[in-house]
Order: C-alpha cells, then sequence, then structure tokens
C-alpha cells in the first residue's frame, strides 16, 4: 500500500491555489474544480463538498492535524510570510527548538495548520 494524497478542505479554492503557489511554490497538476490536486501530493477540496460526504459541518482550526513543509531558508521564508498580501494567523513566529531545528507555525485561509522547519 502507498500514501498517495493528504487532502485538506478549503472554502475558496482560488485563494488557496493561489496561496499554496505563491508561498510553497506548489503548482496543479489536476483540476476538477470542486477538487484540486496540487504538486507534493496536496488535494484541496471544496468544503461544502467534504461537508455533504461527511454530513456534518468541519471545524476550522481544529488543530488534529498539520501540513510540514521543509525549508533550508527559512529566515527568508519567514520574511515572505510577514510580507504576504494576506494576513498570517500565527501559532509561533519563527522560533528554534532546543536541538537546533528552527521552525515556524501558521494557518491556511481555511484554518488549515501548516509547519515550516529547516531540514533535520
Amino acid at each position: 500500500m502507498k500514501l498517495k494524497n493528504v487532502l485538506i478542505t478549503v472554502s475558496d479554492m482560488e485563494k488557496s491555489i493561489a496561496f499554496y503557489q505563491e508561498l510553497f511554490g506548489l503548482h496543479v497538476v489536476l483540476n476538477q474544480d470542486e477538487n484540486v490536486i496540487l504538486t507534493e501530493g496536496l488535494v484541496l477540496q471544496d468544503r461544502t463538498i467534504w461537508e455533504g460526504f461527511l454530513g456534518q459541518e468541519i471545524i476550522s482550526k481544529n488543530n488534529a492535524s498539520e501540513l510540514y513543509f521543509e525549508e533550508s531558508d527559512i529566515e527568508a521564508f519567514a520574511e515572505k510570510l510577514e510580507n504576504y498580501h494576506i494576513p498570517i494567523q500565527y501559532v509561533n513566529r519563527l522560533m528554534e527548538h532546543s536541538g537546533g531545528q528552527k521552525v515556524i507555525r501558521f494557518y491556511d485561509p481555511d484554518g488549515n495548520l501548516i509547519e515550516v522547519g529547516t531540514p533535520m
């Protein structure tokens, strides 16, 4: 068995595509309007479609999972976040763990938790 994709729900598909393209350099592999596959295996699903499948409301910022990215020039990425045209809601700004790894945590526009860290 092989994990193929990770799916997150979004309320504004175009805004989310732009967010992941502009900040992370991901690109659209397949666009089916309510379901968009980006490079690196990230799938964006329209929130209302997902709520219909589940039969219940999506809970934003539930902190039950996170998307993890690695970036060797994390200071430049932190600056990119600070200058992004949409305000970023941080969990923690750039910090360093006791083991030396630098990380930053924040939410995407739909409350999906993201962590960016230096390679370990």
